[in-house]
Order: structure tokens, then sequence, then C-alpha cells
């Protein structure tokens, strides 16, 4: 069985956009009960940046995730992390910028990646992000899962492959 790991922009923008905790219960009720089953989790880092916050989403968060959902970032996937730090560096069309930013130890999206290369037969992203393989201002997740052979799905696509209703 596959494993999907939340990228920051799932929470945010399903709260803010597509599915408001004070409409979309079904959503909500479903995310929780995908997070119980262990079908989904994420990592400290986005936590890190959710609970940034103090809003309903930062309280939805600590009143219905499982304790252990936030997984700890682990020595383990340090050397995938190296990996992808050096692959964006070596790449002359990211702006400097670009790169800082995607390498910036409290933004989550290297290490997100990072984590899910260990087991990527098991492990798979889920974020909001497109694939931009020729943009110059940003590193977009799908492209750094892709060079370290993770799957990278968006949030339908997640519930569509483990067929899931809500």
């Amino acid at each position: 069985m596959k494993t999907y790991i939340i990228d920051t922009n799932c929470f945010i923008q399903a709260h803010q956009a597509s599915y408001p905790l004070d409409v979309a219960h079904s959503f909500w009720i479903k995310f929780k009960l995908m997070a119980d089953e262990g079908k989904i989790i994420s990592i400290d880092k986005v936590k890190k940046e959710l609970f940034k916050n103090d809003d309903s989403l930062k309280d939805w968060c600590s009143k219905n995730l499982p304790k252990d959902f936030f997984k700890e970032f682990s020595s383990s996937a340090m050397p995938e992390y190296a990996k992808l730090s050096s692959w964006a560096n070596s790449h002359k069309q990211y702006k400097q910028s670009a790169k800082t930013i995607f390498l910036d130890s409290e933004r989550a999206d290297a290490f997100l990646a990072a984590f899910a290369s260990v087991d990527s037969s098991k492990l798979v992203v889920v974020t909001q992000e497109v694939s931009a393989p020729d943009s110059k201002s940003n590193i977009k997740l799908p492209d750094a899962c892709n060079e370290v052979h993770v799957h990278c799905v968006n949030l339908m696509q997640m519930f569509r492959e483990l067929e899931e209703t809500f």
C-alpha cells in the first residue's frame, strides 16, 4: 500500500479556496479518516509551516490529526536531500533566488522530496504545485520529485488513486 505525503499547500489551498472548514465538512472528515488510517502523512517541516499562523486550520490540525501524522525528517533522508541540493545548485537555468528558496531549511519542499525518496516505491508526494521544468525563478516540487524518482500527484489524483470519495 502506498502512503501519501501531504505538502503544506494542499492544506492551505483546500482551507482557503476549495474546501473551507466551515463549508466542506465532508472533505475534512475524509481527510481525518485517511490520516487515522495511515493513508496520508506529512513531515515536521510542513507542520511548522502550517502552525506559524494562529488560525482555524492550525486548530483543526491540532484537534483532528493523529499525534504521529507529522513525521520527523530523519537522518536517513539527508543523503537524498544532499542529492537534491546538488541537483538544484548545478542547474544554471535557476536563478540563485530560486535555489535559495528551494533549499531554505525552514521550507518543506526539498525535505518532502528527500523524505519520499528514501522509500519511493511506497511513498507518494501530494502537492498542488504544477511542474515547470523550464522555470528560472522557481524550483517546483514535482520537478524535484522527478529528479529523485518519486511519484508526485495533486490532491484530486491522490483521492482517485486511493479510490476515495467525499
